[in-house]
């Protein structure tokens, strides 16, 4: 498990090397200008965003609408709710099914046998004893 000899990295006269500790290129860091664009465009975003939700009541009715969804969620679970109650009352329904063929099954399968077997004929038992 030994590791390939590193190769040394080939400067120029004045120049730094771009090569890290792990042979990956480093990046610069971003100019100070770019630094400062995305800051303020951070910044107006916010901004922007913030002043769109303070102008949400004018043109709606937040209460309402954080009502109406508390009351969409729970007529959703209480139809939920009873849709697997449904589901549960049919498969319990094709179970008792099942177990009524079953039934008749197995009562069948003994009539047939009770009636088609042979009349059994009177031998003395070997354990009656004098």
């Amino acid at each position: 498990m030994s590791r390939a000899p590193k190769r040394p990295a080939l400067l120029r006269p004045g120049r730094r090397s771009q090569i890290g500790p792990h042979g990956a290129k480093r990046k610069r860091p971003p100019a100070r200008i770019r630094q400062l664009a995305e800051a303020l465009l951070l910044l107006a975003g916010g901004v922007g965003l913030l002043l769109a939700l303070m102008r949400l009541p004018e043109r709606l009715d937040t209460l309402l609408l954080v009502s109406n969804a508390i009351a969409n969620l729970i007529g959703g679970l209480t139809k939920l709710g009873l849709g697997l109650l449904q589901l549960l009352g049919v498969v319990l329904l094709v179970a008792v099914v099942l177990l009524a063929l079953a039934c008749l099954a197995g009562g069948l399968v003994r009539l047939v046998r009770t009636v088609l077997r042979p009349k059994p004929t009177a031998k003395p038992s070997p354990r009656q004893g004098p």
